[in-house]
């Protein structure tokens, strides 16, 4: 019966313009498939014609891509902009777009941004934005100015007894798992002639003893670490720990350190970059 019909379609010479094609999909039906995509797939489909085009535009398919407490981080991702219109004023489609930028805010000391694929929320403090003992004594520590950091510049160490780097954030973070990592060097990079080089002149005394690396939240999680500083040369991300976030609308606080205050030895050549928050789904880049 199936051929019968397929035959009697096409032996009628203008039977082909009935035929229902891509462009002939309702756009609202389009949105609701669109909604159970990912949204680089969403991108994708929507050069398909105008149909597509017109309805990834609807606000519904990209709210269910957002956080619950999007506004919340809408309003620190525009913090630091004052060109930006308020985010009553941003289609949902342009909020997410500019959520998946990196956006600077507290007066360009923290980065925030999401992760396109899975959606996971990040945060980056600079070196500035930490405490840091004994930073305002250009004997110890003084600040550098490099292309290796998102925030163009990182604290370096020439030599000190007592090793101490604390911060803090108060953030609604969005339900999930979050790790922690400090972004950290052994060496002075520079270029010379086009090429990178590394100046190890400085470099003592992560040898001789591990560095704890902690971090506490306003709900009581806590965990420790203690690593060796190594590898001379290459950013690495030291991993301090995970917490959970259960209450997107509630701030916690997060507190971290990095400390080695064995003060039987000097230590020295170490660049402190960042502090990395990380959604544990999200692969992150050195």
């Amino acid at each position: 019966m199936g051929a019968n019909f397929s035959s009697c379609v096409c032996d009628d010479g203008g039977s082909s313009s009935m035929r229902p094609r891509l462009g002939d999909i309702p756009e609202s039906c389009v949105a609701l498939v669109l909604m159970y995509l990912d949204p680089p797939d969403i991108c994708k489909l929507a050069r398909l014609n105008r149909a597509f085009r017109d309805a990834s535009f609807a606000d519904f398919v990209w709210e269910s891509k957002l956080p619950l407490n999007y506004k919340f981080i809408m309003g620190k991702a525009l913090e630091d902009d004052d060109t930006t219109s308020s985010v009553a004023e941003l289609g949902m489609r342009d909020i997410y777009a500019r959520l998946c930028k990196h956006n600077l805010f507290d007066n360009g000391t923290k980065e925030i941004w999401m992760d396109k694929r899975t959606g996971g929320v990040c945060l980056a403090i600079s070196s500035k934005a930490l405490r840091i003992t004994g930073i305002d004594d250009r004997r110890y520590w003084n600040h550098i100015s490099t292309e290796e950091s998102r925030f163009h510049t990182v604290a370096y160490l020439h030599q000190i007894w007592w090793l101490e780097v604390e911060g803090d954030i108060d953030f609604q973070f969005p339900e999930g798992t979050y790790s922690v990592y400090f972004r950290l060097h052994l060496g002075r990079s520079s270029k010379k002639l086009g090429r990178r080089v590394c100046k190890t002149e400085h470099i003592h005394g992560w040898d001789m003893k591990p560095a704890k690396f902690q971090l506490t939240t306003s709900d009581s999680q806590r965990a420790v670490s203690h690593t060796h500083l190594d590898n001379p040369g290459h950013w690495i991300l030291y991993h301090v720990g995970n917490f959970v976030s259960k209450s997107p609308n509630d701030l916690m606080n997060v507190k971290f350190s990095l400390t080695q205050i064995d003060c039987t030895h000097t230590k020295g050549g170490l660049c402190v970059d960042s502090v990395l928050i990380c959604n544990s789904n999200v692969k992150i880049e050195m």
